[in-house]
């Protein structure tokens, strides 16, 4: 395998691989997700939901093989497969717009998380009784409870999700609770988040984490962030496209394993690159701080505080898509790695494999 990490930046080519590190990415290879190449026939054939609910309503790319890289103290030591390889991310999306709400709270534009984000977002989407008092923290946390639709999928779609077993007992009538009230991870909420931000930041959301956070990391030009056919809005008299935090109507976020890698030592390093503060001072804190009603997630970052990735160490925290994609952070380790295409029930045995190793 040849890397091809851009220079600038702390990223080294990659030395030979010690034996037991070289046994656990074997693993990480001969472990492929169920997910079949042909993603979009993975969609159409309702693995997330039942027909109607599945119509796809954005771009989907079929995948690549499994690949992944392992980097500590800002350094690659490990890698398999193709780590160029450009696939969707699937919900890692929902932890990059948590970066991007991080960008928001910087600039001022949010100026309290705990702040209903009608007071500085006019849209129908935040008006009306259980809409009205939802706050940015809510929507990171997946607790916001938000009712209704956006651009074609009705926020019913995801009530009762269960993320062990997806496509079943989904959809069901639940009564909602009191937004801050109850979790449940649910994409047209997460979708709602997006809007929010892209009406704060007036202007489309792929430009300001290319500006502000690819561009800073040395990141490169190969990746994509599709919104859906339906999601067009007009602000301020020009039409942007809103972004999903997933793919799992199509959309989201295409990258390679190269670029994620750079995401996880952003997270490492507390938002600060080569001496610059990308993230505001506190943000990954924040961010990986559990959640009052889940404590295995933060704000759009899953913890293993519980062990839900059994076998990792309980330190680490990391951004997680369908089909076995994974940006694994653990701090106490100064560790990185980066899974694509892992089989989900996979992931916590090779990082203690890795972890073993290192």
């Amino acid at each position: 395998m040849t890397l091809h990490f851009p220079a600038p930046g702390p990223l080294l080519p990659v030395p030979p691989a010690p034996s037991p590190l070289a046994a656990a990415m074997a693993l990480a290879e001969s472990r492929e997700t169920f997910f079949p190449r042909d993603l979009r026939a993975h969609l159409d054939g309702g693995y997330f939901e039942a027909p109607p609910d599945n119509t796809v309503i954005g771009p989907v790319a079929p995948r690549g093989g499994p690949n992944g890289l392992v980097l500590q103290h800002g350094k690659v030591v490990g890698g398999w497969g193709d780590t160029r390889q450009t696939d969707m991310t699937f919900s890692v999306a929902k932890s990059y717009l948590s970066l991007l709400a991080g960008i928001a709270v910087g600039d001022g534009l949010i100026t309290d998380l705990d702040e209903p984000v009608a007071a500085s977002v006019s849209h129908p989407a935040f008006a009306g009784s259980q809409n009205s008092p939802v706050t940015w923290r809510m929507l990171l946390q997946q607790t916001s409870e938000w009712e209704g639709s956006l651009f074609g999928k009705s926020e019913r779609i995801d009530r009762g999700r269960n993320l062990s077993s997806e496509g079943k007992g989904k959809g069901a009538n639940r009564p909602l609770s009191a937004p801050g009230d109850h979790w449940e991870y649910n994409d047209v909420r997460v979708n709602a988040l997006s809007l929010a931000l892209l009406h704060r930041f007036g202007r489309p959301l792929p430009q300001v984490f290319a500006e502000r956070i690819m561009a800073p990391i040395g990141g490169s030009a190969d990746w994509v962030w599709d919104g859906y056919e339906t999601s067009w809005v007009e602000i301020a008299g020009e039409k942007l496209h809103s972004v999903p935090g997933g793919g799992h109507w199509g959309g989201g976020v295409r990258m390679h394993a190269e670029d994620q890698a750079r995401i996880g030592l952003l997270m490492l390093a507390d938002g600060v690159w080569d001496g610059q503060r990308v993230l505001p001072e506190g943000w990954v804190a924040a961010s990986t701080t559990p959640c009052e009603l889940n404590g295995d997630y933060g704000l759009l970052w899953w913890l293993n505080a519980g062990g839900r990735l059994a076998g990792a160490p309980l330190t680490g925290f990391y951004a997680a898509g369908a089909g076995g994609n994974t940006i694994w952070v653990e701090p106490t380790q100064s560790l990185v790695v980066v899974a694509r295409w892992l089989h989900p029930e996979s992931a916590g045995e090779v990082l203690q494999a890795i972890h073993a190793a290192i």
